[in-house]
């Protein structure tokens, strides 16, 4: 990705977060600004995946995990100590602790072997996580799950709209430092051609590592949000669903670009309330998944590169097209001279 098109789309993507920010002045709908929220929260989610499936090239099926762990850490946390502001603190630094610990393990036993035994370790550690939280019930609940409260002000809708939004925005923006950093630019470089890199003399194995540690603390941190969002946690955080819906995010957003997962991300989410509402209507919505199959295999038939990749696919073409024809017509002019 070129400089120039990096800063058009950071310009076009500070005009998009200006109109979210001025939007509760004019519009106060409950449902659409905990809907918004939302979108912000699995934004950062589905960044968090592309740093490892986008910019690494490692593959993940138990993404959801660290989801969970946010979740799950956050909530038990506020639960047991009431929710101040500097339990919230706390518990936000406690999961994004623990999330890097597990991601560093699971990286450790598997991201010297080929990719996909990390893809593989994550899933059974997922799994894990799933039936820790089913069975220890004293602790999570098991099944039923558990609700906890947050202070007032985070309870109201345009507040924590604003706390959802900021998320969002400070993720991307550090995300994008990331990516863009020399550590970032060889992460790139090893999804490219991994053995080249290691030739070049740099311990490819622990960049792995590092994309899997900063990877599964963003993950972490939103599910976090999004037990804030719910005041509720269940064990659907664990579920393989969570980590299938990351993955349609990434994929038909457009992989390798931060941007792509937050357009994945709302149209998901998006398709999904419209489906979910369309269910009351129609018993065929009900089956919502199904839907999202053939979404998604409308996106890899006419959008192979996700949504974004392909605009920068058509954008390129009509660029060369304008070189073409501008050399073109500076030859016939030199010609005629």
């Amino acid at each position: 990705m070129n400089l120039f098109r990096t800063t058009r789309t950071n310009q076009l993507l500070i005009v998009v977060f200006v109109l979210f920010i001025i939007y509760p002045f004019f519009f106060q709908s409950f449902s659409i600004l905990l809907l918004l929220s939302q979108i912000f929260i699995f934004s950062a989610f589905a960044m968090s995946y592309d740093i490892l499936l986008g910019f690494t090239g490692i593959v993940s099926f138990g993404h959801a995990m660290f989801f969970g762990i946010g979740a799950y850490g956050t909530g038990i946390i506020i639960r047991e100590f009431q929710g101040s502001f500097l339990t919230i603190i706390l518990s936000l630094v406690a999961v994004m602790m623990l999330s890097a610990l597990v991601s560093f393990i699971a990286g450790i036993l598997s991201l010297r072997l080929k990719t996909h035994y990390y893809a593989m370790l994550t899933l059974a550690l997922a799994q894990l996580f799933l039936m820790a939280a089913e069975k220890w019930r004293s602790l999570t609940g098991g099944n039923d799950g558990f609700t906890f409260f947050l202070p007032v002000w985070l309870m109201d809708p345009t507040h924590f709209y604003f706390v959802a939004l900021g998320f969002m925005i400070v993720i991307y923006f550090l995300l994008y430092r990331f990516t863009q950093s020399p550590v970032g630019r060889i992460l790139q470089a090893i999804r490219e051609n991994e053995h080249r890199v290691e030739s070049l003399g740099y311990k490819v194995f622990y960049y792995k590592v590092a994309a899997s540690i900063v990877s599964g603390v963003v993950g972490a941190l939103s599910g976090a949000m999004y037990a804030y969002t719910m005041h509720f946690v269940s064990t659907s955080v664990f579920s393989i669903d969570q980590t299938l819906n990351v993955l349609l995010m990434t994929i038909i957003g457009g992989v390798g670009t931060l941007v792509g997962a937050i357009i994945g991300a709302g149209l998901i989410e998006l398709i999904h309330h419209w489906l979910t509402q369309l269910a009351d209507v129609f018993w065929l919505f009900d089956r919502w998944l199904i839907l999202f199959g053939l979404v998604y295999i409308l996106a890899v038939m006419f959008f192979p590169q996700g949504i974004v990749g392909g605009i920068y696919k058509i954008h390129d073409k009509w660029a060369e097209r304008r070189r073409e024809k501008s050399s073109y017509k500076s030859q016939k002019a030199s010609r005629g001279a």
